[in-house]
């Protein structure tokens, strides 16, 4: 019944910006948290933002932060990741996470659903 679908990946050159969106259906949507995480080749999936209930507190990866903004409209049940000053590193497989409770984990297994990702390939 709980779909999450991830949008808005792509090639881009260094520097450059993408805005990834995630689309959810079947969940009280304002009522879980909502965070993306990526997957590089040969790497672990890894936490790259996440945002409470409200949309007032988020949290990022020592990795993308002061590059990434995530965001949230729960009247629309979406949930954004605005990508600026990419890197090559950033390339990786983008996946959008929901947890029913209001708590920012960083661990992979604290996420119940998923969705099926998308592709983010910046080059140098």
């Amino acid at each position: 019944q709980v779909r999450l679908v991830e949008s808005g990946g792509g090639l881009v050159q260094a520097g450059g910006s993408l805005r990834l969106s995630c689309a959810a259906s079947g969940l009280t949507f304002s009522t879980y948290v909502m965070a993306w995480f990526r997957q590089a080749p040969g790497k672990e999936r890894e936490f790259v933002a996440g945002i409470r209930w409200s949309g007032s507190m988020s949290d990022y990866a020592e990795s993308v932060k002061g590059r990434f903004t995530i965001s949230r409209d729960n009247a629309k049940n979406l949930v954004y990741l605005q990508t600026d000053s990419l890197k090559p590193e950033d390339t990786a497989v983008y996946f959008c996470s929901a947890r029913p409770y209001d708590g920012i984990i960083h661990t992979i297994k604290a996420y119940d659903y998923w969705g099926q990702g998308t592709q983010v390939t910046v080059s140098s």
